[in-house]
């Protein structure tokens, strides 16, 4: 059987505000966790501050100034092709604080104009709440969602912006990558959670900082959050469709030792389905009374928090996906494998990139695989792509790069894709991870280039922010005219 791509597909991009717009404290704009972030690279964590410390580089401040760029690079997207656009809106823009009663008009007048140049292109918009991007003020005034102040907050924001754009959006995600507070990392508890660390001041560090009973509890918040907003929109307007957003772990063991099997197993059901079931079947799964017991979490869960979460699931499911994760119980020796926030062990069966990042297109056809037989719900992978570093060449009198490992990377893993089609799952929309060369999440760099469109802008914030257009982008088109029938 031919793996076929479904007539409708969604094939486009995804990006967040505090990685490409750029212009901080333009229009009322507040400070957001991300605007308090240093750059680093990918032996030099980035470093969390608690104020803006001059001479200090922040990457977010100017990022690649899509707020002033908007039409170009849509115009670029749309030259694509792309049927559907992934973006954020920046709850700082909106309310720059959190704690304001009154929206912002002119944070709304930008995403009013960015929505409408979708419009004009017939692009669908799809819109995540929040993307690590909570203000700074919250953090400040009670820890973030370590409180439960920040489900009302959230609630204003969300249901301000979905009253705004509730007839030109019709796809929504409440929480990016909510499961990153699953993990013990300091960018876990930082960017997921909005809540400082102990040491704040190592990004990534896991020593001595880690607070599961904060993580979890905050955890919960966003889970009330999420239940609300979904229960709000659907009973605004019944063409409106609202997802969840999964940083999807697909684990091995690294052996078959019945140690490493159950290892394994005990890290997909807390990496992936703890957050998935809450919001998919709207109750927490059989194993987090135990879970919590092992790690002496205590949660606060307030009278009719639990029918909320019932009343409140989502329609379809999303999730990023760049590598698998392989783990031990019984091999001391294996050497550590990094990358992303999902450390584990190196896999003697597979290459990585040049930031540690394992390359698996056949762990996307399992991951697709293993969500859909749990949940039986339309699926997007909404964000997946190679960080590389570029070299801007001149060829035929324009500038452009020749990125054919990067062709090889996003052709591989959307055959695995077309593949998991074939095995019957009901994949709806693929939008690739940093269509545009933006800011990375998890070093600061802009040499860690995704983008089918070079940006001149470098890690010291120097560049001209022209866009080019790589070999990439000529690719990607041809994929999306041919509905990925033109992948080779």
């Amino acid at each position: 059987m031919k793996a076929k791509f479904p007539d409708g597909f969604y094939w486009g991009g995804a990006t967040a505000a505090n990685q490409l717009e750029g212009a901080h404290q333009a229009n009322g704009k507040g400070m957001s966790i991300s605007d308090l972030l240093l750059g680093g690279d990918v032996k030099t964590p980035r470093r969390i501050t608690t104020e803006i410390e001059e001479g200090a580089f922040y990457p977010s401040h100017e990022a690649i100034d899509h707020f002033h760029r908007y039409k170009e690079d849509i115009a670029l997207f749309a030259e694509m092709g792309f049927k559907l656009y992934r973006f954020s809106i920046a709850w700082t823009r909106i309310f720059p604080t959190g704690l304001e009663k009154v929206p912002n008009e002119e944070g709304l007048k930008f995403y009013d104009d960015l929505i409408a140049e979708l419009k004009k292109y017939e692009i669908e918009p799809m819109v995540s709440l929040s993307h690590y991007e909570s203000p700074i003020e919250m953090t400040k005034q009670f820890n973030g969602w370590e409180s439960r102040e920040m489900i009302e907050a959230y609630e204003r924001f969300a249901k301000t912006v979905i009253d705004r754009y509730q007839d030109d959006v019709r796809y929504w995600l409440t929480f990016n990558e909510i499961n990153i507070l699953s993990r013990d990392v300091g960018v876990g508890t930082y960017l997921g959670g909005g809540m400082y660390p102990k040491d704040i001041d190592d990004f990534l560090n896991t020593k001595n900082i880690d607070n599961s009973q904060q993580r979890f509890q905050a955890l919960h918040h966003q889970f009330v959050a999420s239940a609300r907003v979904i229960k709000y929109a659907k009973s605004l307007h019944k063409n409106l469709h609202m997802g969840c957003m999964i940083a999807y772990r697909m684990i091995y063991p690294l052996s078959s030792h019945p140690e490493d099997i159950r290892f394994a197993q005990e890290m997909t059901n807390i990496s992936n389905f703890y957050c998935g079931d809450v919001q998919v079947k709207g109750r927490y799964p059989y194993f987090a009374k135990k879970f919590w017991q092992d790690r002496g979490i205590d949660l606060t869960i307030e009278a009719g928090d639990l029918e909320v979460l019932k009343e409140g699931t989502v329609d379809f499911y999303t999730f990023s996906y760049y590598q698998s994760s392989t783990v031990t119980k019984v091999n001391d020796q294996a050497e550590k494998q990094t990358g992303n926030f999902f450390n584990g062990v190196k896999n003697p069966h597979l290459t990585a990139s040049e930031w540690g990042w394992e390359i698996d297109p056949l762990g996307l056809r399992i991951a697709l695989n293993q969500i859909y037989e749990r949940y039986e719900i339309p699926l997007m992978v909404v964000e997946n792509g190679l960080g590389a570093i570029d070299t801007l060449i001149e060829k035929n009198g324009e500038y452009t790069v020749e990125d054919d490992y990067r062709i090889d990377y996003l052709r591989r893993h959307i055959k695995a894709m077309a593949d998991a089609i074939a095995d019957g799952v009901d994949l709806i929309g693929y939008t690739s991870w940093g269509p545009i060369d933006l800011v990375s999440a998890g070093t600061g760099q802009m040499a860690k280039r995704y983008g089918f469109i070079y940006v001149d802008k470098h890690d010291n914030g120097t560049g001209s922010l022209a866009r080019y257009k790589k070999k990439s982008f000529y690719w990607y088109k041809k994929v999306i005219q041919s509905n990925g029938e033109g992948v080779n």
